[in-house]
């Protein structure tokens, strides 16, 4: 064979292989297809294989049949009761139209870029409609605090959750869903709350208001102290005025009874011997009336020395 045959065969075999190699192509399980001729879309392709297209005037784009992730910007809402909070989001959602999703908008990214506009549109038209207690929370079911003036606040407030967190996310995603259907052959299938928090500017007024609630609370704690302490020094000095009574009339009972008794026995003791009995009162006497210092001026006939001069006398007669 001559070598210029051989040079038209090799080159032959090239320009098959090269259109062959145009023409063919594969579908993952992962991904769908759409082909287009001259930049406008001709047929798609959504089950995975070996396909076969027009050589260089067609050409694949793909795109993924799985679920995408969408994670918003943190958007500023203001709450029905005038609460300024930042709540952050994210979603799940898929090309369920490729043909569709390819001539609205082409790529990935700008599907993305639609997301932003209308789940972040949703968000804030819905969360504006509740209160933050709305948002935050899903039931009535009584919180747990630290303290209980704390519940007793939360009582005061009497909060009444009738939708619950779970319900307005889902009326987010119903919104947004509507706002994408039918229009770029994209399915939402999921939007979720990443965090609430109050928007930069007034944490430091939220902290305030928790510092001057904590400092309430104190002070009533304070208050509650020095009134239960002025309640138990009183008591204590009134059981102390009691026991103190109680004792001086029990001492008084005593020294009264002990009074009855002496004079009792004084009486009898009279009653047995008159004589005797006035002898040593009268020596009683003496004792506790005289000392060394003692001066008396009295006349001899007074009772005071009876019993002096009848021993007097007495000493006389023996002498005598």
């Amino acid at each position: 064979m001559k070598k210029p045959v051989i040079i038209i065969m090799l080159i032959s075999l090239a320009v098959v292989l090269i259109c062959l190699r145009a023409s063919l192509y594969v579908t993952d399980i992962r991904l769908q297809a759409v082909i287009t001729q001259f930049g406008k879309p001709v047929r798609t392709v959504t089950e995975p294989g070996l396909y076969v297209k027009a050589p260089f005037i067609q050409e694949v784009r793909y795109f993924d049949k799985r679920l995408l992730e969408w994670s918003g910007e943190p958007s500023d809402i203001l709450t029905m009761d005038k609460e300024n909070i930042v709540v952050g989001t994210w979603a799940r959602w898929k090309v369920i139209d490729s043909l569709k999703f390819y001539t609205s908008l082409g790529t990935e990214a700008r599907g993305q870029g639609v997301l932003d506009e209308v789940i972040e549109s949703a968000v804030k038209n819905v969360v504006s409609s509740y209160t933050l207690k709305e948002v935050l929370r899903n039931t009535n079911r009584k919180l747990e605090y630290t303290t209980k003036e704390l519940e007793e606040a939360e009582d005061i407030k009497k909060v009444l959750i009738r939708m619950g967190r779970d319900n307005i996310v889902e009326e987010i995603r119903k919104m947004a869903s509507r706002a994408l259907e039918g229009r770029y052959g994209i399915e939402l299938v999921d939007v979720r709350v990443k965090y609430i928090n109050y928007v930069e500017a007034v944490i430091p007024k939220i902290y305030d208001r928790m510092r001057s609630e904590r400092i309430r609370i104190a002070n009533r704690y304070e208050s509650e102290g020095r009134k239960a302490e002025a309640e138990i020094l009183g008591s204590m000095k009134r059981e102390l005025e009691r026991i103190e009574s109680e004792g001086y009339r029990t001492a008084e009972e005593i020294k009264g009874q002990a009074d009855a008794e002496a004079v009792k026995i004084y009486a009898e003791a009279y009653e047995k011997a008159p004589e005797f009995y006035s002898f040593t009162k009268t020596l009683e006497t003496y004792e506790s009336t005289f000392n060394k210092q003692t001066h008396l001026v009295l006349t001899t006939d007074g009772d005071y020395f009876r019993y002096l001069k009848s021993f007097q006398m007495e000493g006389k007669t023996a002498s005598d």
